[in-house]
């Protein structure tokens, strides 16, 4: 198959071509790249609900001021992410 690139993509190609990657692993990086941001894509349209449901219990509770200092948030996030690598 032959792809013709746009002046804009041929100039990616060529930096990352003198990056050291060749053609192959630049179009197999670019295929899983939109792969990638599909199954995002996929996750977030199936879960809109309880992501929108999410986003308002936040904002009522900042409403109520119920918040939170943002070390706490940090400290909150870090071990979400520790726990959900373990698992």
């Amino acid at each position: 198959m032959i792809i013709e690139l746009k002046p804009d993509q041929q100039k990616i190609l060529e930096s990352a071509m003198a990056a050291g990657m060749t053609q192959d692993e630049v179009v197999s990086r670019a295929f899983a790249l939109l792969d990638e941001h599909d199954r995002n894509l996929d996750w977030m349209l199936e879960d809109r609900e309880a992501i929108a449901a999410q986003i308002e219990e936040g904002f009522q509770q900042a409403e109520r001021g119920e918040l939170i200092d943002p070390e706490e948030a940090i400290r909150i996030l870090r071990a979400r992410r520790a726990n959900r690598h373990i698992a």
